[in-house]
């Protein structure tokens, strides 16, 4: 068994739930099952945008971020619906309970993937044994498909998981970077989107096989520090740890939203405003957060897209504050075309733990305010026991992400 298992190396493997949000209502709703399947947001509103299809719809030439109106046309008999976040949460937390059953170096990374360690599961049997094992227990116990890449990091199983779909299990070993990785498109590396892709298209890179045969030198005038580190990813270079608590590293929270339509309804504005800025409280308040640089995003009907942000003397944490400081900067920076889309970006964030609450001239005035709040508290939570307001607030705090984009509940298998 030693000889699958290097003495200085790792075994890593990637997990990529294969179109998690159609397979997990195909495993709830049966009778969807081969049939082609969309997730899209807003389906009456603006004629909605897909999230993911199932494999029947792909193959009909539906893709993910596709307006509805096109997907349709493609697809006539297109299944859609609604994403139902709740039961999408749930099957999550399942399956990386299943992951953490084996190994405990388990690092969730969205919503339907995330990275394991198994280099200390000699015991367990062979790394592919353990995979098929896993595979065969997620898609007994949930009904849900997963691919699997095997390599000796992070990058290389990512590469590998997407190597074949649905239900495959890959492995990618740095000697098979010749025939297997450096064939590819460049476009088709992890980390390279289509700004970068075209940059590398420009010097004569094509293929991953170029970008890991290009100068260093070379690279780093065209992309800076990233040049290097794609090229050596490209040549299967990759330190990352399996870090189980990745999770909770952050440095900022948002929310976003598309607008039914196209607006200048300062009405419609408003209270999207607000409900952005309750959102990103509720988040701050569940990582018990607070930040101290807000930003706004406004996507205009063509699809022009700004974002203007604003450094404070303070962390700030509540709706009031947050959305204070966004409106000065959509009344200073919105120019009065129709708004398709607005964000909420609380920056610079930290764990309340470790701000050190240092007073000054302004803030001391708001503090003594409170203390005649905290006085009454303390005088009812004498009286009744408990504080009555806490039931409360732990309730509001435990209200379900309104998108799969959060990461605020991916430790919750650990619980």
């Amino acid at each position: 068994m030693s000889q699958w298992y290097p003495k200085n190396g790792r075994v890593i493997f990637h997990i990529d739930m294969n179109c998690f949000y159609a397979s997990v209502e195909m495993a709830y709703d049966p009778k969807l099952k081969e049939k082609p399947l969309a997730i899209a947001g807003n389906p009456e509103e603006r004629r909605g945008i897909i999230v993911t299809s199932s494999y029947e719809a792909r193959a009909k030439g539906v893709k993910t971020t596709m307006p509805l109106w096109e997907a349709r046309k493609l697809c006539p008999n297109l299944i859609v619906m609604r994403p139902n976040f709740d039961r999408y949460r749930m099957a999550s937390k399942e399956m990386f309970k299943m992951l953490a059953e084996i190994t405990p170096h388990v690092q969730p990374v969205s919503i339907d993937e995330g990275y394991m360690d198994i280099s200390d599961c000699q015991d367990l049997g062979s790394p592919i044994k353990i995979a098929e094992n896993l595979q065969n227990k997620i898609k007994t116990e949930l009904d849900l498909p997963c691919s699997i890449g095997i390599a000796p990091n992070k990058f290389l199983a990512k590469m590998a998981s997407d190597m074949k779909k649905p239900m495959g299990i890959t492995v990618l070993r740095k000697r098979d970077l010749p025939h297997k990785l450096w064939p590819l498109p460049v476009e088709e590396m992890y980390g390279i989107g289509k700004k970068t892709a075209t940059k590398l298209n420009g010097i004569e890179i094509k293929t991953i096989g170029d970008l890991a045969n290009t100068d260093v030198y070379q690279l780093k005038q065209k992309l800076g520090i990233n040049g290097e580190r794609l090229k050596n990813r490209a040549n299967g270079v990759d330190t990352r740890p399996v870090d189980p608590d990745a999770v909770h590293e952050f440095k900022s929270i948002g929310s976003s939203q598309t607008l039914p339509n196209d607006t200048t309804s300062e009405v419609e504005i408003r209270n999207l405003m607000h409900s952005l800025a309750d959102n990103v409280e509720r988040r701050l308040k569940r990582k018990n957060a607070a930040g101290r640089s807000v930003q706004l995003t406004i996507r205009y009907h063509d699809l022009k897209t700004i974002t203007r942000s604003k450094k404070l003397q303070v962390y700030i944490e509540t709706k009031a504050d947050i959305l204070h400081v966004a409106n000065d900067l959509l009344q200073k920076h919105w120019n009065l075309e129709p708004i398709r889309l607005l964000g909420i970006t609380v920056q610079d964030a930290e764990e309340k733990e470790h701000i050190a609450h240092q007073l000054d001239l302004f803030t001391y005035e708001k503090e003594a305010e409170k203390e005649k709040l905290y006085s009454v508290i303390d005088e009812l939570s004498t009286k009744y026991g408990k504080n009555p307001f806490k039931k409360l607030d732990k309730e509001k705090d435990q209200e379900q992400p309104r998108t799969s984009f959060q990461k605020d509940f991916l430790d919750d298998y650990k619980r």
